[in-house]
């Protein structure tokens, strides 16, 4: 008899089976999305089917949180998944990691769908728009660093405005990887704040190899991104997401190095052309003021002016002239009294009288001016005009001075 066993354990045993089996544990399905439920905990449940059959399918949030596009019911794709058991109902499901539109039908019908949601949210609002700077000094690139579409940049760069800087904050631009190292170069560009303007830029390429630029991330990253970014990915033909929230789009990396940077021959031609204009129209003004300026002087009022001025002027020069001969007159006046002061002043002076023979007597600061004022024993201090002596006085006698004598002075 067989071996009784729970419902548990038969449950994990057909799923560790399901598990340890290779074959099972990385599988690709194709089929069409059926009971499609967008949980509010972020996971997808749906059922894939074909013509014949079906299967319940589960993604988890941490995997459906990466696609680009919304699944809907009907909607025909390609899934990674693994196969496994759900243990407590025991039902039979697959794991999906990844989910792809099937053929370019779903592929364009999932990029609709997010350009759709994005320009409702107002991503590609010309309102949003930022305005590219005329003449930026640092151009931020993101790109490869080893794809036409750097070397195209600089070459055009070199020949129009040879004295741009770049940043290069190198991305890969095609594969599953591709679009977080985008919005991660985008990051350290907006955060180095020296780049006046960003190129993301990626030569020509299929559609698929196109896809990573029509992310959700990225776009969102670009919109918020303080810092104007330019849109240069694939061919003119080619549209993807970016170019629609992108600040300007450029159809090749050649046309947005074009766009962002000025052309220093034709500024230099323009610049040519200003200089001309301003010099015709400056010849232009200067003979028009000099047509007026003779107008103005044959006008009668203009004469009535210049001869009232004239006649003021010649009263201006007569009463110059009359303040002239005062202010000669004035000063040979004042001139002649300091001479006769000095010639006084001169004649008062202590100096003159010792000049002439005769000195004066002083003890100590005082000065002697009367014979009565001393008395014999005092001591004299005698004040010649080139000495001066230390007497002694011996003998006091009074006189007179006869009228002969007192004419010698």
């Amino acid at each position: 008899m067989a071996n009784v066993i729970t419902v548990t354990a038969l449950n994990r045993y057909v799923k560790s089976l399901l598990e340890s089996d290779a074959v099972l544990t990385d599988l690709a399905i194709r089929g069409e999305i059926q009971n499609f439920i967008h949980h509010r905990s972020g996971h997808f449940y749906f059922s894939l089917k074909d013509e014949n059959c079906s299967v319940k399918a589960v993604m988890f949030r941490s995997n459906a949180s990466r696609l680009s596009f919304e699944p809907e019911n009907g909607m025909r794709v390609v899934v990674r998944c693994r196969i496994s058991l759900y243990e407590r109902d025991g039902a039979f499901q697959i794991y999906v990691d990844e989910l792809f539109p099937d053929g370019i039908g779903a592929a364009q019908m999932a990029f609709e769908q997010l350009k759709a949601k994005l320009e409702k949210e107002g991503l590609f609002s010309a309102a949003a728009k930022k305005k590219l700077p005329s003449f930026p000094q640092w151009i931020g690139l993101v790109t490869s660093k080893s794809g036409a579409a750097l070397h195209d940049i600089l070459s055009v760069a070199s020949r129009r405005w040879p004295n741009a800087q770049f940043l290069l904050a190198h991305a890969g631009v095609q594969g599953r990887e591709a679009e977080d190292e985008l919005v991660r170069a985008l990051h350290l560009l907006e955060l180095d704040g020296r780049s006046d303007v960003i190129i993301i830029a990626r030569g020509g390429g299929s559609r698929e190899d196109l896809w990573v630029f029509n992310g959700e991330t990225l776009a969102r990253a670009v919109y918020a991104c303080k810092i104007p970014v330019v849109s240069a990915v694939g061919h003119e033909i080619d549209y993807t997401i970016l170019d629609f929230v992108a600040d300007l789009r450029a159809a090749t990396p050649t046309a947005a190095a074009e766009l962002v940077l000025p052309d220093r021959q034709a500024l230099s031609v323009q610049l040519d052309e200003i200089c001309e204009k301003i010099r015709v129209a400056l010849l232009r003004r200067r003979k028009m003021w000099y047509t007026e300026y003779n107008e103005l002087l044959c006008h009668p009022a203009f004469s009535r002016v210049r001869r009232n001025l004239e006649g003021k002027q010649r009263e201006l020069a007569l009463t110059g002239d009359r303040l002239s001969d005062q202010a000669h007159r004035l000063l040979h006046a004042r001139q002649d009294a300091l001479a006769q002061a000095a010639a006084l002043l001169d004649s008062l002076s202590p100096y003159k009288t010792l000049s002439r023979g005769y000195c004066i007597a002083r003890q100590g600061k005082k000065t002697i001016r009367s014979g009565e004022e001393l008395t014999a024993g005092d001591q004299l201090e005698l004040l010649f005009l080139d000495a001066r002596a230390i007497c002694r006085v011996e003998e006091l006698k009074k006189r007179r001075f006869s009228d002969e004598e007192k004419t010698e002075f």
